[in-house]
């Protein structure tokens, strides 16, 4: 489990960047936005997070697994 403000500052980047990289290198970025927004409409609804897992994972900012 993580804090939640965590999650939303790692999503918060990767779509500013992706949005970036979509402006100035290649529309192709924004799919990547989208996937972003889609993983967490998703995780609203099911509580699976695959950012949450990755890091609790490697035990990075006090995430931990849940069993």
């Amino acid at each position: 489990m993580c804090d939640d403000r965590i999650i939303r500052r790692f999503a918060g980047v990767f779509v500013m960047a992706s949005v970036a990289l979509g402006y100035w290198v290649h529309p192709g970025w924004f799919a990547f936005t989208a996937f972003v927004g889609f993983n967490l409409v998703q995780s609203s609804f099911t509580a699976f997070c695959p950012l949450e897992r990755l890091l609790a994972r490697f035990g990075l900012f006090g995430c931990r697994v849940l069993r």
